[in-house]
């Protein structure tokens, strides 16, 4: 499954995200966790120190490599110079799987220990000081599209982003790339405001979005989300001391949860189960080749100097492709 959190700055997205990793992690799930916020902040909320964080490889800076090695043998690509963020996955594409070792896991992904179990790790890199003024942030998560639009997963395996704060998830096709969105909101007015943007926004995609309410105090804070969010809200989190002490670089183990907190993250994995059954692999493939053909048309084909709508195979569908052979 393909799970992303997004919410406003603030609302606990990535706190929660870090929760929901650790306890698929601690039923012995294969996960491969992704940090595609401007703020890099997951490392640390999954135990890491400050500077181990920091080491961690870029996503961004390792995107050459990464479009060689998913170019493959795809005959419609010329070449990975060519490829762009919303690439499609074509004959002779490879694909990336969650439990395997590949040239993109050894150069981007680093293993992490948890107290129970253990997750790979990968991470867009931070806004650095030489793209201030020069770049947007939206053009290291592109590395994160590629990746989901070549990654093959079944169930009982993960993939959890931590998305960027906001709406920003919308400037790129990024957010329909996921089986299931949790929505993290707190009981405010500015917690349930990115909630209407999301659902406005993914409302015509397909998104399936769920929302969690965070730092739900009392029976007014919740009344509060039911009445903003509807049947949309699933699940609320409470006050948590375990939290707190995570949050004060304290590392307590996951059993130490608060029990109604620790029901929460298995309502969580319930709902991303079910949203594997309703995949519909023919819908995402095609939604892939729809923001390919808008992002080639807006700037891929006068940055590049080619027609990228070539690169599109018809009737190619991810996961009903023919067999992957040796080396491809």
């Amino acid at each position: 499954m393909k799970i992303a959190f997004v919410g406003k700055g603030g609302s606990g997205k990535t706190t929660l995200s870090a929760l929901f990793i650790r306890h698929l992690a601690a039923a012995g799930c294969p996960v491969v966790a992704v940090d595609a916020d401007i703020n890099q902040h997951l490392g640390p909320a999954l135990g890491l120190t400050d500077a181990q964080a920091a080491a961690l490889p870029s996503l961004g800076a390792h995107l050459p490599e990464i479009k060689e090695y998913l170019r493959g043998a795809n005959p419609l690509i010329r070449s990975a110079e060519e490829m762009i963020k919303t690439t499609p996955p074509g004959p002779g594409s490879r694909l990336l799987r969650i439990v395997e070792e590949n040239p993109v896991y050894a150069a981007c992904a680093r293993p992490i220990a948890l107290d129970e179990g253990s997750v790979r790790l990968m991470a867009t890199g931070a806004f650095a000081e030489e793209d201030l003024g020069v770049a947007c942030y939206h053009s290291k998560v592109g590395a994160v599209e590629l990746l989901l639009n070549h990654l093959l997963d079944g169930p009982d395996e993960y993939l959890v982003t931590d998305m960027t704060a906001g709406s920003d998830s919308f400037a790129s096709g990024l957010f329909t790339r996921f089986d299931l969105t949790f929505l993290v909101a707190e009981p405010t007015r500015k917690g349930v405001s990115v909630y209407r943007q999301y659902k406005e926004y993914a409302q015509d995609f397909d998104v399936h979005l769920r929302v969690i309410g965070n730092k739900v105090q009392s029976a007014d804070d919740l009344d509060f989300l039911r009445r903003e969010v509807g049947d949309d809200l699933y699940a609320s989190f409470g006050h948590s001391d375990w939290v707190r002490r995570l949050e004060r670089g304290d590392e307590p183990p996951l059993r130490e949860l608060e029990p109604a907190n620790r029901e929460v993250l298995g309502r969580l994995r319930t709902a991303a189960d079910a949203a594997h059954q309703l995949r519909d692999p023919g819908r995402y493939s095609a939604q892939a080749v729809r923001f390919h053909l808008r992002n080639a048309e807006s700037w891929g084909n006068a940055k590049i100097g080619a027609d990228l709508a070539t690169q599109v195979a018809p009737d190619y569908v991810l996961g009903i492709e023919q067999p992957r052979t040796a080396g491809v």
